[in-house]
């Protein structure tokens, strides 16, 4: 991770791009059930917010209670990237999860549409 500023932007950019999804089959997929999109849409807004407040915290350690400053760094360095790897774990299992409960709302007409469009191309 090269800027924590650039990943909470990716976290907005991935949870926008799935509302939009759902958005987009409220208004355009006929038969869809529009609560339980709308239940879905929550969801995202929900994994946004809780994953961006994951996205800041603070390793636990002071430098004096190590033998130089380079193994502080190194003890710190090594706990951001375990704690940022969760992070992404735990986010991605989210979306998977939210992009499984999109993909069942489909009426099984759209769902054969979108089968039949992935041949053609």
């Amino acid at each position: 991770m090269s800027n924590k500023r650039i990943l909470k932007k990716q976290i907005k950019y991935a949870c926008g791009d799935l509302a939009g999804e759902c958005i987009y089959a409220i208004h355009f997929v006929e038969g869809i059930d529009v609560a339980k999109m709308q239940d879905v849409i929550f969801e995202i807004a929900s994994l946004q917010t809780t994953t961006l407040k994951r996205a800041t915290f603070s390793y636990d350690k002071v430098s004096k209670e190590f033998v130089s400053r380079k193994e502080y760094l190194l003890a710190r360095s090594k706990y951001n990237k375990v704690a940022y790897a969760k992070l992404r774990t735990n986010f991605k299992e989210k979306v998977l999860e939210i992009v499984k409960s999109m993909n069942s709302l489909l009426p099984q007409a759209q769902k054969d549409a979108n089968k039949d469009a992935l041949k053609n191309n």
